[in-house]
């Protein structure tokens, strides 16, 4: 992900060619390669045993949903067709979580559930309605009806290849049954009334066998394109739309923001109890004690005075402090520049600022931008041990993007539940994007990348 960041989007200016993100190679290294491998690796019978079932489940599906599907429709001119078309529809979408499991199973394809059923109201009469109502039902009655001759088709050609392919190949082990029980040289390759051609002697056998080796070795990847074509019809017709998924993410984003917007709102509460509230509380007893003092002892009220002075200047601040941390004004009134300038001021590094932005975004990008960075320089304040940061700001077509660079420690991990989630959750809640990579040693380089809206 990170390297997919770099090469598509460029390095900024200032940044050497080597200090982009590292490429980790995860793959395992194998005496054999692929192709050779590929008819004894588990992935390969997994795949296998994946259509050997596909053709009973494709079978029992395929007759449930024609005998359902056409006793119902038969039974429209009267009311007894509803509930008939309901149950077919139903026993797809029954079928459909037994295929997805399967899939998941043996095909390693990870398809989420499609949005459930949405009744508005309890009864039999809703359910049924809800049922030919939703795209779900039917395009789980459609996968009934694609499957079925595909799964004829898939398991036609995954037995005939694996089964010719090992049987020419294991061909010299099992020959002698020919002139044993058969009477005949070995395998018979043409044969008619005059003349007949059998596999007997050793070139020929060698052939085979090395024929059947050529088979064996495509089949895999011949189930496995076959098994993707499954794939396609799993995913497409028994998961989610492209649109409902896009519901349900902004359903959970809009989840994100209000608890974002809750918990930030329980800060502010409490900073301005436990800080400027407690100062101005204070403030109003030590003025309250000056008066009564005034006649008595002008001095120490003069003293008491000038000690409420101090504490309304700190006040002051605080709330200074506050009404930054909510929307600083020079952010409105400057732009991004000025204000990510100010904020790295107040970094304990030395921090490079770099904006090179055409235009400024509209005002809820910029404040996600500005908190971002004001948090990832918090963090290396704090946390990073780092001796100098940079901070990066462009815009890439429709997006913009924020890099953050240190030189500390390193280690930063966001899935370990720390602030870095916290910010990944609320730029993913505007489409937002929050790439880490943070090798134990440094460097530090903190990608963020935010939809640009005007």
């Amino acid at each position: 992900m990170a390297t997919e960041y770099g090469q598509e989007y460029g390095r900024r200016p200032g940044n050497p060619a080597g200090s982009g993100f590292p490429d980790h190679d995860g793959e395992r290294h194998h005496l054999l390669p692929a192709a050779l491998r590929a008819p004894v690796e588990p992935r390969a019978w997994r795949e296998l045993g994946y259509v050997l079932l596909s053709l009973p489940i494709a079978i029992a599906l395929f007759t449930w949903t024609v005998t359902m599907a056409s006793l119902g429709a038969g039974l429209l001119v009267t009311f007894l067709g509803i509930p008939v078309l309901a149950a077919a529809l139903a026993g797809c979408r029954g079928f459909g979580v037994l295929e997805r499991m399967r899939a998941r199973a043996l095909l390693g394809l990870e398809v989420a559930d499609p949005e459930p059923l949405r009744t508005g109201r309890s009864g039999l009469f809703a359910w049924m309605g809800a049922v030919l109502k939703s795209g779900t039902s039917w395009r789980h009655l459609l996968y009934a009806l694609l499957q079925f001759p595909w799964a004829v088709f898939s398991f036609g050609v995954s037995v005939a290849f694996w089964t010719s392919g090992w049987s020419l190949l294991t061909y010299p082990l099992w020959r002698w049954v020919f002139p044993m029980y058969a009477g005949q040289g070995g395998l018979q390759l043409y044969g008619d009334r005059h003349h007949s051609v059998y596999l007997d002697n050793p070139f020929e056998i060698s052939v085979t066998a090395l024929a059947g080796l050529l088979v064996t070795l495509a089949t895999p990847w011949i189930v496995r394109a076959l098994t993707a074509v499954d794939g396609l019809l799993v995913r497409g017709l028994l998961g989610p739309t492209r649109l409902s998924a896009r519901v349900v993410e902004l359903e959970s984003d809009r989840g994100v923001v209000v608890d974002t917007a809750a918990a930030d709102l329980r800060r502010i509460e409490r900073d301005l109890h436990d800080g400027a509230q407690a100062r101005l509380v204070n403030l109003a007893m030590d003025l309250g004690l000056a008066k009564e003092k005034l006649r008595e002892d002008p001095r120490a009220a003069a003293r008491m005075v000038e000690d409420a002075h101090g504490e309304v200047k700190t006040a002051l601040q605080e709330l200074r402090d506050l009404a930054r941390g909510i929307h600083p004004a020079v952010l409105t009134d400057r732009g991004l520049d000025a204000a990510l300038s100010s904020v790295a001021s107040r970094c304990t590094v030395p921090v490079r600022v770099e904006v090179d932005l055409p235009a400024r975004p509209a005002p809820a990008i910029e404040g996600i931008a500005y908190f971002t960075v004001s948090e990832l320089l918090q963090n290396i304040s704090k946390h990073s041990r780092a001796r100098s940061a940079s901070v990066d700001v462009w815009r890439a077509e429709d997006r913009l993007l924020l890099q953050v660079v240190d030189d500390g420690a390193g280690g930063a991990d966001a899935s370990r539940g720390s602030g870095l989630a916290g910010l990944a959750g609320r730029l993913g809640a505007v489409d937002g994007v929050l790439v880490v990579d943070s090798p134990v040693g440094g460097p530090t380089r903190v990608i963020a990348e935010l939809p640009w809206r005007t």
